[in-house]
């Protein structure tokens, strides 16, 4: 008897259990140009290499949203495909924006650029111990000194013929991509992201184009 109505029990227990849905998550809504996104006439990558897929952020030491949204990309560059590169490229629109400019450029001539960047967002934007406006490159190259870099080296660099050249290419590229402000994210030298209302959002339209990109190759 009692093993006639095991199963009887067995289907009322699994009946009065909620029900879990089992189905796969809706897949996201495709990208919409000018509203994700802007293709770029004739866009090129600033710096191709090898066939990677390229990731630009423009962006500006002085700029506060680069300074919040660094943390966000650091985390997110660590879960790159080996072939997707981020290349960050400054922003020289001009005034204040420039002496920084040029010291990232003069930083990365010297091999150190990578292991200052954070430092030189928390100076402006943290600590105060560079100025955000009228900085002198003296003042710069002091404060990477403080940073183990060789202060002449630097100050070399940084008033050097190489320097004016990569900040006249990084103008003239950002320029050609219609770069309006910053951060600014850009896939492949071809799609602009204009979508996103948070940080977050943005990097996960970056990631789909580059997707597509990857798709492609």
């Amino acid at each position: 008897m009692a093993s006639r109505l095991l199963p009887v029990l067995i289907t009322l227990l699994l009946a009065l259990m909620p029900a879990v849905a089992l189905a796969a998550p809706p897949a996201p809504a495709p990208l919409v140009e000018g509203q994700d996104y802007v293709v770029i006439e004739n866009g090129a990558p600033y710096a191709p290499l090898n066939g990677k897929v390229e990731v630009v952020e423009v962006f500006g030491y002085t700029c506060v949203h680069c300074a919040h949204f660094e943390p966000t990309l650091a985390a997110w560059k660590k879960t790159l495909p080996k072939d997707v590169r981020l290349t960050p490229v400054p922003a020289a629109f001009g005034g204040y924006w420039i002496p920084y400019a040029r010291a990232f450029f003069a930083a990365r001539q010297l091999g150190v650029q990578e292991r200052t960047h954070q430092a030189i967002f928390d100076a402006l934007h943290k600590t105060g111990a560079l100025p955000i406006q009228n900085a002198s490159a003296d003042e710069i190259a002091a404060f990477y000194a403080t940073q183990g870099v060789d202060r002449a080296k630097f100050s070399a660099a940084l008033r050097g013929e190489q320097v004016d050249q990569q900040l006249e290419r990084a103008r003239a590229w950002a320029m050609a991509a219609d770069i309006d402000g910053t951060p600014t994210m850009i896939v492949n030298g071809k799609y602009r992201v204009i979508g996103g209302h948070t940080y977050t959002d943005m990097l996960k339209i970056v990631d789909r184009l580059v997707a597509r990109e990857r798709t492609r190759k």
